[in-house]
């Protein structure tokens, strides 16, 4: 059986930094991931990050590939820009990353997501979190 390869999103990343959320997906060597330019910025530009924050981030994104922006990335942004002005300027990147290489988008942000047309999302797996009272 094959790796399914998958393009994650911000949001997943920040949950599993938290929380371990989503472990299934980035521990599991059934999965190759993948993510852009701007969710390693959008990690890395939290306001107050603290050095061992950076420092886990670096290390978790060490496990997984970036997805350079190349022409194929730029054309398909392009094209999502004029076809949903509105559209997150992120949001589009990370869209025409996935795209572009013929990734499905493992999001929590589906309502973004949805309005790109021949964009696969993956089904995400609710993350079990304790109640803050059962600790």
């Amino acid at each position: 059986m094959g790796e399914t390869q998958l393009l994650v999103d911000t949001d997943v990343l920040i949950a599993y930094l938290n929380r371990r959320a989503y472990r299934s997906y980035l521990e599991l060597p059934r999965y190759r991931v993948y993510y852009s330019a701007i969710t390693k910025k959008e990690l890395l530009s939290k306001r107050g990050l603290k050095s061992s924050e950076r420092k886990a981030i670096f290390a978790l994104l060490r496990h997984f590939r970036l997805v350079p922006i190349d022409r194929r990335v730029t054309r398909e942004y392009s094209r999502i820009r004029s076809l949903y002005p509105t559209l997150a300027r992120g949001d589009a990147l990370i869209g025409a990353c996935a795209l572009a290489r013929k990734l499905p988008v493992l999001t929590l942000n589906l309502r973004h997501f949805r309005l790109i047309e021949g964009l696969i999302l993956m089904p995400v797996e609710a993350p079990s979190i304790r109640s803050r009272r059962s600790r």
